[in-house]
């Protein structure tokens, strides 16, 4: 299922990645853009985890460097019958986590600084069975791709508004409105507003379901919402900067890092906290039922 909405978001975008070029250079920049799309289309399946990684500026970590962290990983990720994914760190103090890799076997978890020291073991191991859960129901590729066509597409974004603030579209205009500066001020105006809705082609269900798995290999569904309270005031109290330079990664997080600038519900990239614990405290009393 998860390789047909591949397919699916792949093909939405690229199409969209062309109307952008054509947007901004008529028939040239439609080719252009069609150049472009299918380099990413490669360069996402590929490449787009250490993309992702590299944003945020994550450093892979061995046992040595993060033992604690290397070895929940390593417990958990037997618990789930994976492969034992790539460990990385991320230096920042806001605490979160994400998970990426195209497949169960080339699989990577990246946690923050902040996140190892405010959370206690079993908050840890929470986090961390969420991630891996996701890395079971193979949601990362999808989440990586998405994450790298909303950086190309805020990318290009930028460049169009430097690009008329110097002049760059005055010549442009053509009267089939292929280009020109209309296409540049639409382009300006509405590509950011098409990477939040890339964020949210990764249904926000998969978090759900990603709790719902990490509670199962953690076997302490507690542990996760406790960390999920946590999560939820530090990051809107202090909202994360790499994800700020680079805001079509957010769904990646177990928590929105942007929570602390979030303009409203209907471009939320994650399900609201509060529903979250509440089934997780429902599983819990199940449980003990």
């Amino acid at each position: 299922m998860n390789a047909l909405r591949t397919t699916v978001l792949l093909a939405g975008l690229t199409v969209l990645l062309v109307l952008v070029g054509g947007a901004l250079g008529g028939r040239g920049g439609m080719v252009i853009a069609l150049i472009f799309a299918a380099a990413m289309n490669f360069g996402s399946y590929w490449f787009s985890d250490r993309l992702v990684l590299k944003m945020h500026g994550a450093r892979e970590a061995s046992p040595a460097d993060a033992p604690e962290l290397y070895n929940v990983v390593r417990e958990l990720a037997q618990r789930a019958q994976l492969p034992m994914p790539r460990v990385f760190v991320m230096e920042s103090d806001t605490p979160n986590a994400f998970a990426t890799g195209r497949n169960p076997s080339h699989a990577a978890v990246a946690a923050t600084t902040g996140l190892l020291r405010m959370m206690n073991r079993e908050e840890l191991r929470g986090v961390l069975a969420h991630e891996l859960a996701h890395v079971r129901h193979r949601d990362t590729l999808i989440s990586a791709v998405a994450a790298t066509f909303a950086g190309a597409i805020t990318m290009i974004a930028n460049m169009a508004q430097w690009a008329m603030l110097f002049g760059g579209f005055r010549g442009n205009d053509n009267r089939d409105g292929a280009g020109g500066m209309l296409g540049a001020l639409a382009t300006i105006i509405l590509a950011p507003l098409a990477a939040a809705l890339i964020q949210m082609a990764v249904s926000r269900s998969r978090e759900f379901a990603a709790d719902k798995g990490g509670a199962e290999i953690s076997g302490n569904p507690m542990g996760l919402a406790s960390a999920l309270r946590k999560l939820e005031q530090a990051n809107q109290a202090h909202p994360m900067a790499s994800a700020e330079h680079n805001p079509g990664t957010a769904h990646l997080f177990i928590v929105n890092p942007l929570a602390g600038v979030n303009i409203g519900k209907l471009f939320s990239t994650h399900p609201p906290t509060a529903e979250r614990i509440q089934r997780l405290e429902a599983m819990s009393g199940r449980a003990r039922m």
